[in-house]
């Protein structure tokens, strides 16, 4: 019996391997093409893995032309501006949703749940508009803006809210809370979990927004490191070791914060499912 068991385990973990290997294959292969030549890079006969001189050029290549620094800043601004406002917005929205009564409650949260399932590129125009109207064109503001709201995390916290006990909120109405009171103090610490996962998936769809980046502004000095990627790329050519270069200098912030957060991450996503 323990035998099979440990077969069993054996062909689930070697499905695992593979699966993960064929994930991370890829990131293997930008990596290993950035230390590539035009030429090595391209060849497919015979077909090259590993270059045959690792190049550094490409690197100090993509650096020189592009201004890292204010693209990392840009980014980072981008991402801690929606992460704040998201978060915030989302827990207060969730928590009415979730705790409070009031007139067509079912009614709005139906609109959230809506603008879920309509396609994101369907208020790009609307948001243009809004934002030229206010004249905030190549501004950071304007890389937030559609970030400040987002329907998605008001439903993901809205299942940590529902999981709670309702004897918290009772206590602390005995205790002479009021709702603001209750939610700040009481129930906002205790969906900590759920708010690093909104925090980490709000880092994310920010880190890897590329339409309305490249819309909204047309400033180099505004721009963010998805839409400086993209015009990377030539119209009828395309250097793919400088590209992938380029790539390896623009994930590694994110790789980052994935390893640091990533205990908490898998935590919050574990969490928001067994309540749905």
């Amino acid at each position: 019996m323990q035998s099979k068991f440990l077969k069993q385990n054996l062909w689930i973990h070697l499905l695992l391997i593979t699966v993960s290997f064929g994930m991370i294959l890829p990131f293997i292969w930008m990596v290993l093409t950035s230390f590539k030549s035009v030429t090595e890079s391209t060849q497919m006969n015979p077909f090259q893995i590993l270059p045959s001189k690792w190049l550094v050029g490409n690197y100090t290549e993509v650096i020189r032309t592009n201004n890292f620094i204010v693209l990392y800043l840009n980014t980072i601004l981008m991402m801690v501006w929606r992460i704040f406002s998201s978060v915030m917005f989302s827990a207060m929205a969730a928590y009415a949703f979730a705790r409070l009564q009031f007139p067509f409650k079912n009614v709005l949260f139906g609109l959230v749940l809506f603008q879920m399932m309509v396609p994101p590129q369907l208020f790009v125009i609307p948001q243009y508009l809004m934002i030229d109207q206010m004249g905030m064109r190549n501004t950071i503001f304007a890389l937030v803006f559609p970030g400040l709201v987002s329907a998605f995390g008001t439903f993901l916290l809205r299942q940590f809210f529902m999981g709670l006990p309702k004897e918290l909120e009772e206590s602390a109405k005995l205790d002479g809370c009021n709702i603001g009171q209750t939610f700040f103090k009481v129930m906002l610490p205790l969906a900590k979990s759920g708010l690093i996962a909104l925090a980490i998936f709000t880092a994310l769809f920010a880190f890897k927004d590329l339409l309305w980046p490249l819309i909204i502004n047309a400033d180099p000095s505004k721009a963010t490191l998805s839409s400086a990627l993209s015009k990377i790329q030539g119209a009828y050519t395309v250097n793919y070791p400088q590209l992938m270069a380029a790539s390896v200098l623009a994930i590694w912030p994110m790789v980052i914060l994935y390893i640091i957060f990533q205990k908490q991450f898998i935590q919050g996503i574990a969490s928001s499912g067994s309540k749905l």
